[in-house]
Formats: C-alpha cells, structure tokens, sequence
C-alpha cells in the first residue's frame, strides 16, 4: 500500500464485519479502523503490495443496517458526494441486513459519477476463524480503484453486481448476494479483479455527474409501503395500506407476469390511490424475471387502475426509486415517466407509454 497520496476513500457505517464476540453475543468493536489495517498489513506481499492505501471516514452514529431508513440514505449520499472528488474510488463498508437496500438509493442519488463507489460487508467479524470479512474487504478495495468502473456496484464473495440489481439471497452463507435479472459486472479471479466488457454504466454515463441528492424526511416513517399480495387479501386491508394520508406511494407486489385478483372492490382501491395522487408501482412476486401488465385479462386492472410496471426490478431498486422520485418537486405525469425509464440501470427496457 502506497505512504504517500490516498487513492481511496473507505466509509465505515458499522455492521457484523466490524463487531467482537462478548459474554453476551457480538457487540460493536472499538477501532475498526486499527483492527483492519493490521489485519490488511498481516497479508501475504504480493497481495498486500496490490492494495490501495486510503483514508478512513466513519458515519457518527453508526447505521444499525437492520433498523436503516431512507433518511439514512440521504445523509450517506451527501457524505459521498462530499469527498468522492478527491478519490479515485469510493469504498462503503455496511451491515448486511439491508445492504442492497442502501446499494440501490445511492444508485438514485449519485447518477452519472465517474468513479466507483463499492459496498461490502461481512457475515461474520472480522476476528472469527473463517470469516468472510478481510476477503470481502480486499476484493472490494480492489474493484474501487479501477477506472473502468462508474457506478454503484455491491462486491460480496468475490462478485461484483450492480448495486441497484442486488439483493440478499441468504441469511448464513458466504455467498449471500444474487443479482436475479443482471449478470454480475465482474469477478475476482486468480487475485485479479476482472470487469467484464460491455455490462458496466461507464458508456452511458459520460460528462459531469448530475447527482441528486433530494430530502427524504418526508419519507423516512413509512411513506412508501410494500405490499405483498396474498390469496384471500381483502379491498379493506389495501385500504389500511394505501389510502392512508401519510402514504405517498406504495410497491405492489404482484403474482406471475403481473396478476392481481379480479374483485372490483381491490381494483377500486388502487383507482382511488392512483387518482389521489400517489404513485403506485408493481413488479412480481416470482425473483426471476419481469412482469408485462395487461398481458393476462387478470393485470388488465392494474393498468386501468394507474399502475406503474416495475418490469424486472427488485424489490429494493422499485422502492428506494419510488421514494427518490417522490421527494422531488416534479409532477406526476415527469414522475411516472422517470420511474418507467431506466436511470441506472434498473430496469430492463424503457416503456414508451406513461
């Protein structure tokens, strides 16, 4: 690692990657930032010499990943698009639990930067026999650094996936993020961190950023719901849902290619939604693959009722969009048309009609 000039900027927001086994289970460990460059300097030469050397920040408080909100978001951003500038990447290190969450509103917030801007975490800490955490770290620090990657991209188990594609796949196991509808931007092989050709943003994403960087207060305390349907779910219970003043929008859930249940009363509800204003969008419930409303008699209501199709976005990217978009002055017929146009690459294809 180089003495002399940072090339990196390494954000540590907390997480299990960072805390210490105690009588009473694991805890926040004190001096991460120690505790980790120790670590970093105990690797072998060849791997050690590969490394960047960088400057460490820290968020005041620390973000309990599991008890995140957009608001948490924002201020990261701002963070982030305070600094970048003087780096030639960016390294978030994050708790797992709401990872791709973070991953996707940053996405959002920092459309059209030049470099990279990584995040990473751990399934276990940094000190326990196996952990996942200084590989994690590693591989990632080396995937901040490459010129030619601009955009936001989750590194975890030696994949590197578009941050706003990503979501976590498994509680216990190494390998805890899938990105379903994107193939992976890059790999880390034979201690060589490999971007593949022809997947990344950086020929899309020319010229000066063009960040947003909005307040989400307004939508920190739930003001964009999502709502999972169900077999035998009642008109009475999307309306506790949506029709609440404080709702602002809301990401339905949906089942197949993009069906919904034929009862008038439901599909009333969502007009009513929709007509109030709020932006209402729908992807499936099925990981793999989108949905194509009115395809099937059965999502013929969604469209007449004013619902966005989410196509193959996630959960994570449909929602940190939605409440991106709604903390913005704009009307609702510019809203609609930059939640069915791919901003980041979030989505598959654009639609044409709004």
């Amino acid at each position: 690692m180089s003495a002399t000039t940072s090339s990196l900027l390494v954000i540590y927001t907390g997480g299990t990657l960072g805390m210490m086994e105690s009588e009473s289970g694991l805890v926040p460990g004190p001096d991460f930032e120690g505790r980790l460059r120790r670590a970093l300097q105990a690797l072998p030469a060849a791997r050690r010499d590969a490394l960047p050397d960088f400057t460490w920040m820290q968020t005041e408080p620390a973000i309990d990943s599991s008890a995140a909100t957009p608001a948490d978001w924002q201020r990261l951003g701002h963070l982030i698009a305070a600094h970048y500038s003087a780096y030639q990447g960016v390294l978030i290190l994050h708790g797992t639990d709401t990872l791709a969450w973070t991953a996707s509103s940053l996405a959002y917030q920092l459309q059209g930067i030049h470099c990279p801007v990584i995040i990473s975490g751990a399934m276990d800490p940094l000190e326990r026999e196996g952990s996942d955490a200084l590989g994690n770290i590693e591989t990632a620090m080396r995937f901040a650094i490459r010129p030619d990657l601009a955009e936001v991209a989750l590194c975890f188990n030696g994949q590197l996936l578009r941050g706003v594609r990503s979501r976590k796949w498994q509680t216990r196991h190494a390998d805890a993020f899938t990105s379903p509808n994107h193939p992976p931007l890059g790999a880390f092989i034979d201690n060589q961190a490999i971007i593949y050709p022809g997947r990344g943003l950086t020929d899309h994403q020319r010229g000066a950023p063009r960040f947003e960087l909005p307040d989400y207060g307004s939508l920190s305390a739930g003001g964009v719901p999502r709502v999972a349907l169900w077999p035998g779910i009642s008109a009475w219970q999307l309306e506790a849902w949506l029709l609440d003043d404080r709702v602002r929008g809301a990401l339905l859930e949906v089942w197949g290619g993009g069906n919904v249940p034929e009862d008038p009363a439901i599909l009333g509800v969502l007009a009513r939604a929709s007509g109030e204003g709020k932006l209402l969008a729908a992807i499936s419930q099925c990981p793999q693959g989108g949905i194509s409303l009115g395809h099937y008699a059965a999502g013929q209501g969604l469209v007449d009722a004013g619902v966005l199709s989410g196509d193959d976005m996630t959960p994570e990217a449909a929602v940190t969009k939605l409440v991106h978009l709604l903390a913005q002055p704009l009307d609702d017929a510019e809203r609609r048309r930059r939640f069915l146009t791919p901003l980041v690459g979030e989505r598959s294809a654009p639609l044409v009609e709004v």
